[in-house]
């Protein structure tokens, strides 16, 4: 029976005109889980991961820790969706940069609507594949993992992608999904068990590696 780890990119940059990049602290993240595995003895037998920066950056944080390179295979069915056009899709005036508390809130109010309209079809944001479309690609390479390997592989991508390949092992209902999606934390540890026929979950958004009091000012969700 394999393993295979789903870990959530470091911290990017919330906020920022350039989202898709870690921060130096979703560096240190990466480069801590890579150093838990390490310790763990973990060899990993392949490694996947979404075609964004901040999963290319990850992952070589990661590798950094690990002391182990792995030619990762880019699977675009893992990247995120785009949560500017999730929103524009249900609130087509701009949003301002949020800066306090209440501003944080109606962002995630925005959001959660946009992506359950999305997940029923009622809207299709810009540059966006369908929800069907995007459940494939996740689909897609949870399959090639069980088609193709045997041992611990690593898998590298975001937070959508992640609750969504969990939503299809439990048949969650779109609400729970999206739940599952907004509270995952930056650089967790999603485990599954597969075998040729089927994954099953283990554990899901965990940081076994920031859990002492050393790096609790390193837990992070955006």
């Amino acid at each position: 029976m394999g393993r295979l780890f789903l870990v959530r990119h470091g911290q990017a940059s919330f906020g920022a005109a350039n989202y898709d990049q870690l921060s130096p602290l979703g560096r240190q993240q990466c480069r801590r889980l890579g150093e838990y595995f390490r310790e763990k003895g973990l060899l990993f037998e392949a490694a996947l991961m979404g075609t964004l920066q901040r999963h290319a950056q990850s992952h070589e944080a990661i590798a950094e820790g690990l002391q182990s390179q792995h030619q990762p295979l880019l699977w675009p069915g893992l990247n995120e969706y785009d949560s500017h056009a999730v929103i524009a899709a249900v609130h087509p005036e701009p949003l301002a940069k949020p800066t306090t508390p209440e501003m944080y809130r109606h962002h995630f109010r925005l959001l959660r609507e946009g992506l359950r309209q999305w997940m029923a079809g009622k809207v299709q944001p810009v540059g966006m594949p369908s929800y069907v479309d995007f459940v494939a690609g996740v689909a897609g390479a949870l399959d090639h993992v069980r088609e193709n390997f045997k041992g611990d592989v690593l898998m590298v991508s975001s937070g959508g992608p992640i609750s969504t390949a969990v939503g299809l092992l439990l048949e969650t209902p779109p609400e729970v999904t999206i739940e599952l999606n907004l509270h995952i934390r930056n650089s967790s540890v999603t485990e599954f068990t597969y075998t040729p026929k089927r994954h099953a979950l283990v554990t899901y958004n965990t940081l076994p590696h920031l859990d002492s009091a050393q790096h609790a000012d390193w837990v992070t969700h955006t």
